[in-house]
């Protein structure tokens, strides 16, 4: 009887352990098929973060500390805040082609030593504006200033940064004049709209903004039209909500749709032939010049819809073959949905 007792005890427990084990794996497999992956797609966008906030901490080091580091190295024409945004341009170039095998294309539409207007499309994060600033920077000593949203201006840190960047708000006679000193300037019309309610087709988000088709109008400068191809598979916004957060934006002109990301997908900026100023032209007609133009770097660049599978095997092998297996893999997953249905 004691030895029934006994087996049935032991069998109870080894049945409970059994169960206890199985949870343990299933826990371990729920955690590193979804919730890994999960805090990873989400973490990653704070790379970008820490890369602001470093660039941030070493500006003021050099503005509040450049007397020490002249006194070391004893040169009385070292101008530290010129070596200071030479780091920083370094520091972002060398995560640009690490990360992304980031590229330029179309180098020779970009004014050397004369004035300029970059008309650019917004990703969700506009990360391929800072390797492209820094990238010029570092090749051809010229900072191009740049037009930010006003709520980037509320942030700790970034007032120093804008500084030696040269990122403003920007008004038509501020960028008329910028443009007019023979300065390269970049903007993005659709900004943070764009930003937050953009997606992997690609569509341009413009909501009828012509401040820009004035400022080049009124500077007479040349527009160059600019893409960066899979930008927006290096960085999304999450798919739901998206009526919500329009309207939150609308209220508060901030934009709170969360980020996930950081994907090392190949990063490629396209320039195109330059837009060249014509008489009597309007703002809408320029707009819409330069609507298409950039339209068409997107049509004869980008595959649509974006794919991050895509993207990161751009950076091993060459698009049409890349095309050739993604498009295969969507059909066989066309035809298994139908088979299902």
């Amino acid at each position: 009887m004691e030895q029934e007792l006994e087996q049935s005890s032991n069998s109870t427990f080894l049945s409970f352990l059994g169960r206890y084990v199985e949870d343990i794996d299933f826990t371990l497999w729920l955690y590193r098929t979804i919730v890994y992956p999960l805090v990873v797609t989400f973490l990653l966008p704070f790379v970008f973060v820490i890369l602001i906030y470093f660039s941030s901490i070493t500006l003021y080091i050099f503005k509040f500390h450049s007397w020490l580091l002249l006194k070391e190295i004893r040169a009385d024409d070292v101008n530290f805040w010129k070596v200071a945004i030479k780091f920083i341009a370094a520091v972002w170039d060398a995560h640009a082609t690490i990360y992304h095998g980031y590229e330029i294309c179309g180098l020779e539409h970009l004014p050397k030593d004369s004035n300029g207007l970059i008309i650019y499309y917004h990703g969700a994060i506009p990360i391929d504006m800072y390797y492209f600033v820094a990238r010029i920077y570092l090749k051809y000593d010229r900072l191009i200033y740049t037009v930010g949203d006003r709520f980037l201006f509320k942030l700790p840190g970034w007032k120093i940064i804008a500084q030696a960047l040269k990122v403003s708000p920007g008004t038509v006679m501020s960028c008329t004049e910028t443009l007019k000193n023979g300065n390269l300037l970049a903007i993005s019309p659709g900004g943070v709209y764009e930003a937050q309610f953009g997606n992997n087709c690609y569509e341009l988000l413009w909501q009828q903004r012509l401040g820009f088709a004035k400022v080049a109008i009124e500077s007479k400068a040349p527009i160059i039209p600019m893409f960066t191809e899979n930008l927006r598979e290096g960085f999304r916004n999450i798919g739901l909500g998206r009526r919500f957060f329009i309207k939150l934006y609308n209220l508060t002109r901030i934009p709170f749709r969360p980020i996930y990301g950081g994907f090392p997908v190949k990063f490629r900026t396209h320039l195109g032939p330059p837009i060249y100023y014509e008489e009597g032209i309007s703002a809408k007609q320029l707009q819409e010049k330069t609507a298409a133009a950039i339209e068409k770097l997107i049509v004869e660049n980008q595959r649509i819809p974006g794919s991050i599978v895509g993207g990161l095997l751009d950076r091993f092998f060459e698009k049409r073959k890349i095309d050739i297996v993604v498009n295969s893999a969507r059909q066989k997953k066309f035809k298994f949905s139908n088979k299902d249905s």
